[in-house]
C-alpha cells in the first residue's frame, strides 16, 4: 500500500501543473464513488433492520402495552 502511495506522489510531482486539476477531479470522483457505495450499504442494512421490526405481530404486542 505504501509503495502505491509513494508511486502516486512521485507521479504527481512529475505531472505538469496544467493537468493537476484533472488529477484532483478524478480523485474526488473516486472518493465520491466510495462514499456513495458506503451510503448504499448503510441504507440496505437499515432497510433490513426495519423489515425485521416492522411487522403486524410486534405492532399488536406494542399496541397493547
Amino acid at each position: 500500500m505504501k509503495a502505491n502511495k509513494n508511486l502516486l506522489l512521485k507521479l504527481i510531482e512529475e505531472i505538469p501543473e496544467s493537468q493537476l486539476a484533472e488529477v484532483i477531479d478524478f480523485i474526488l470522483f473516486l472518493k465520491h464513488k466510495q462514499d456513495k457505495k458506503l451510503l448504499s450499504d448503510l441504507v440496505s442494512a437499515s432497510e433490513s433492520s426495519i423489515d425485521f421490526w416492522n411487522n403486524d405481530i410486534d405492532d399488536e404486542v406494542w399496541n397493547n402495552v
